[in-house]
């Protein structure tokens, strides 16, 4: 059983930063150049693969911090990387709770218009750049957790 939650360790940290790099720096910048004729359909899936990963991260913080507190139990609580995981986790609820739902509002109220196009412009660019940074923090966190010696969170 020790030796299925070390895998799931793996993959779950695997499956959180690693989406965080694919999703953020590959896979949203190739939407916008290839449908630059539609930045509108770029930027719903791209939103909508964000919140994905928004949630699969949510449901990877969990399974991670739950293995680092069952198996270092109180110890777990001195460790950088056990509170690491917990500025990601917190990073990831605001962006997916609090900053997309108000770009998504957003992007809804300018409607018929693209939110670029609308006196919302200026708005919808402050939180997205808000969005950007955080979602910066939150992969330089998980590349931190990634390359720390040893197992990351163990």
């Amino acid at each position: 059983m020790r030796r299925l939650a070390d895998a799931l360790h793996d993959v779950a940290l695997t499956l959180w930063v690693g989406g965080l790099w694919v999703i953020g720096y590959l896979v949203a910048p190739t939407l916008f150049a290839t449908l630059s004729n539609d930045r509108q359909t770029a930027g719903l899936l791209a939103g909508r693969l964000f919140e994905l990963m928004g949630w699969i991260g949510l449901a990877c913080a969990v399974y991670l911090l739950l293995f680092v507190l069952l198996r270092g139990g109180t110890t777990a609580l001195r460790r950088w990387n056990f509170w690491l995981l917990v500025l990601m986790l917190l990073l990831t609820a605001v962006s997916l709770f609090g900053v997309q739902p108000l770009l998504a509002q957003l992007k809804a109220d300018a409607l018929p218009r693209e939110v670029m196009e609308s006196v919302l412009r200026n708005r919808f660019a402050a939180w997205h750049g808000v969005s950007s940074i955080l979602y910066l923090v939150q992969t330089l966190l998980g590349l931190l957790l990634v390359t720390s010696s040893g197992r990351a969170t163990r």
